[in-house]
């Protein structure tokens, strides 16, 4: 499914995430409020924290538009629209694994990412990406569902990768189907990790009845 076409990211249909939210609902350091303000409104319980420099109030749904923006807010934004949030970074934003520790951003092969290796905060991944690997959430591009669900198959290790992906199976509105992500893996050129994913695909087969 990756191809060395440009990458140009996409909009997330609407069936596929919820509405994009009013923009109160995410605070971040800016001509509003300073970090260390933010900090103690979230001390006083006034603001919840929803990632490093992202706060909303607290009751506030964390949406996949809402993470995306918490997150883009730790991607210098000299790099934002030249990366893109990949593997369990991207199934964090869909709400399909836990907080990441460090955002995993993927750059495509085409361009240059020398310029990029001194991100702190991040891990960048050179890769492959076509048209439909990729859409906008939240000010931040985004890997599309199914890929993320074909990355973490291929680059995560299973009692990571399992739990994240029965996740993403089980949610209709990411579209991510066993039989397709099955024919994805499968498509893919040759790489080190190609049966290792296979065997986490058939571990997520349901046992027949």
């Amino acid at each position: 499914m990756a191809t060395s076409s440009p990458l140009t990211p996409r909009t997330v249909p609407a069936h596929h995430v919820p509405a994009v939210p009013g923009p109160t609902e995410l605070y971040s350091p800016g001509r509003v409020f300073s970090w260390p303000e933010l900090q103690a409104m979230a001390a006083d319980g006034l603001l919840s924290q929803l990632y490093q420099r992202g706060y909303m109030l607290p009751g506030t749904a964390a949406t996949p538009q809402l993470r995306a923006r918490a997150a883009s807010f730790a991607v210098p934004p000299g790099i934002r629209q030249r990366v893109v949030a990949g593997r369990m970074t991207a199934a964090w934003i869909y709400g399909c694994a836990g907080e990441p520790d460090r955002l995993a951003l993927l750059v495509d092969a085409t361009r240059r990412v020398s310029s990029l290796r001194s991100t702190r905060g991040c891990t960048l991944h050179e890769v492959r990406l076509g048209p439909f690997d990729v859409v906008s959430l939240g000010g931040l591009m985004v890997s599309s569902p199914l890929r993320t669900a074909l990355d973490i198959a291929l680059h995560v290790d299973a009692e990571r990768a399992l739990p994240a992906l029965r996740k993403m199976l089980a949610r209709p509105e990411l579209d991510v189907r066993l039989r397709l992500l099955t024919l994805a893996v499968e498509a893919t050129p040759r790489v080190p990790h190609k049966k290792a994913a296979l065997e986490i695909i058939s571990a997520l087969k349901p046992e027949p009845g």
